[in-house]
């Protein structure tokens, strides 16, 4: 009696949370007071335009993944090394049963039933509806945006409200208020200079290890460069050992396997003929067209596979572009591609363990409920034991503008406050961001991205190494124009410019954090196989071994800074900073 009066209870409730899906009163969930300043309204999205909604559902138990993380990621622990499972990261994101069934109901309110949800992994709803359906589900009103520099346009709305009662039941939904357009961070492209600098006469330089490096390298990067200047010459990794390297491909950029198998002619010899795994996540292609071959995906892959040969390889090419043409009522206007990137990625049983992406935008497009939610996926990622690199971008301290005197570092909250532009995923505190380096003995690169993240709190383990760089800092110095309590960045860097690329059956030269952080990744990719042949674990995320122990095998670099917004940025110093940090590994073998 007493069961069946607890199931009158809850269908009761049920019926009532039911019928005020529509009837009670909404709440505004996500509102900001304008677009950001570059995209301009268009006119009405059309009402038969189809959405596809991904509704993020909330995930109590992510707290403890991060405790997780952290003890298995951090050397002083005992458990360090002890990655998860799949079914064990799975439980810590997993949204409440009850969270499951309230948006059921309210989907349900509107005629979408279950047969009609892409899916519901890790917490994500994916619905496709009509914008007419979308405005009334989200008391809403979309409109068509248009790019004032690029001409792309988008789909969205400034604000979305959703019944009170689903409001502990629904994180965000999107796309509604997102303006990020997640450019690839290759900042440069040369195809017939040759950079001028005082290169030695003699045939080598020496390193910082005291390894000798081709005098060419002070001009043009190649693999055997990249293998002599960290220290790499001779280490051979291996093909059946289980370690594996992975490389993301978004918006449409293609690896050309004809510009691959040329580039490995006149570089990696020994790589001619070898093959990749391809892996296409929410439609994703790679269009084997010379004219679809994209930069970005020709230079991660070139590097990454080239410098890790024969480690198994792996292309996640990712579709999802929010751009679409308004006068051909193109039928997707899609959301960026790093939630169904990772909603794959957190499902599949075999991980690599090292993961490079060169792609990114400014922090303060990104609605910080995503950004949170997403930091969390890589977060899962790395408890499970992958070392996940992204680039710190090509902009200095600065917005998408490389010209460091014309950049609009405005806050886009309607205050128009003067500020400092962090990138994100850079600013994420669970990935390991590369900057960028230029010549040797090496400098600071201009355009490397570095800051202080004004979502993320600063993480522990870099709390000391962040405090000892600001207590040296001369007192007021950029003083309001960045957040000194946040999640700083970037956490390592590398050689980043004039790297050699076959691109679209020619030879030309190619530089940005693009380019340095798929090198530091193939480095970490081999102490990973070192580590999996002396019978250890991968390295993991990098961050707590980084800044605790694994810094003994980086080398400084105190020169150089990363301007923007009208100032010089900040200065590369002694210990870590913003302007460049340190750079990769000046000794492979020692750092394993």
């Amino acid at each position: 009696m007493r069961s069946l009066s607890l199931l009158l209870v809850y269908l009761v409730v049920t019926l009532a949370e039911a019928a005020s899906y529509k009837d009670g009163p909404f709440k505004v969930k996500e509102s900001i007071v304008a677009p950001p300043r570059v995209w301009v309204e268009h006119a009405p999205a059309p009402s038969n335009h189809i959405l596809e909604l991904r509704i993020a559902l909330p995930q109590p138990f992510s707290p403890l993944l991060e405790k997780h993380l952290l003890e298995v990621s951090d050397p002083s622990r005992k458990r360090y090394g002890d990655y998860l499972s799949k079914q064990e990261t799975e439980s810590f994101l997993s949204p409440h049963p009850h969270t499951i069934d309230s948006v059921s109901e309210w989907l349900a309110s509107y005629g979408i039933h279950d047969d009609d949800l892409h899916s519901s992994a890790q917490g994500w709803v994916t619905v496709r509806v009509p914008v007419g359906l979308a405005e009334e589900m989200l008391g809403a009103k979309y409109h068509v945006y248009r790019h004032s520099e690029t001409g792309e346009y988008i789909v969205r709305t400034t604000s979305y409200s959703l019944p009170e009662v689903l409001h502990d039941h629904v994180q965000f939904i999107q796309p509604t208020t997102m303006f990020a357009r997640f450019r690839a961070f290759s900042s440069t492209l040369h195809w017939t200079t040759v950079p001028v600098n005082d290169a030695s006469t003699s045939s080598t330089i020496t390193g910082p290890a005291g390894n000798q490096v081709d005098a060419s390298c002070n001009q043009t990067i190649t693999p055997t460069c990249l293998r002599q200047l960290y220290h790499a010459v001779g280490y051979e990794t291996s093909a059946t050992n289980g370690n594996q390297i992975g490389i993301t491909s978004y918006l449409g950029l293609y690896v050309n396997d004809h510009d691959l198998q040329q580039f490995f002619e006149a570089y990696v010899p020994a790589a001619c003929g070898s093959n990749y795994t391809t892996v296409s996540i929410n439609g994703g292609q790679n269009n084997q067209s010379i004219a679809a071959a994209g930069l970005e995906a020709d230079l991660d892959s070139q590097y990454a596979f080239g410098l890790t040969y024969p480690t198994p390889r792996t292309l996640y090419t990712t579709a999802g572009s929010p751009p679409f043409d308004p006068d051909l009522h193109v039928p997707n206007n899609t959301n960026e591609p790093y939630s169904y990137w990772l909603e794959y990625m957190l499902s599949a049983e075999n991980l690599p363990q090292t993961i490079s992406t060169s792609y990114g935008d400014d922090e303060q497009t990104v609605p910080e409920s995503y950004a949170n939610r997403v930091c969390m996926g890589f977060a899962a990622l790395g408890a499970r034991g992958v070392s996940l690199t992204f680039s710190s971008g090509d902009y200095g301290v600065g917005d998408g503008d490389p010209n460091p005197e014309t950049q609009l570092c405005f806050s886009n909250d309607g205050r128009n406050t003067t500020m400092f532009i962090p990138s994100f995923p850079a600013s994420c505190p669970f990935v390991t961001t590369v900057g960028g380096t230029i010549y040797i003995p090496e400098t600071a690169a201009s355009f490397s991205g570095g800051g202080f993240s004004n979502y993320f709190p600063r993480p522990s383990y870099q709390d000391r190494a962040v405090s000892d760089y600001l207590s040296k800092l001369a007192p007021g110095t950029y003083e309001g124009l960045y957040n000194p309590d946040g999640r700083a960045y970037p956490d390592v860097s590398a050689q980043s410019d004039w790297f050699m690329v076959a691109y679209q059956g020619q030879f030309g030269y190619v530089g940005g954090t693009s380019a340095s952080t798929p090198t530091f990744a193939s480095i970490i990719s081999m102490v990973n196989d070192a580590r999996i042949n002396a019978g250890k674990k991968g390295l993991g995320f990098l961050n707590p071994w980084l800044y605790s122990v694994g810094y003994a095998g980086l080398n400084d670099i105190t020169t150089g800074h990363n301007p923007g917004c009208g100032t010089e940025g900040f200065n590369a110093s002694i210990g870590w900073d913003p302007g460049e940090s340190r750079e990769a590994f000046h000794h492979l073998n020692k750092s394993s």
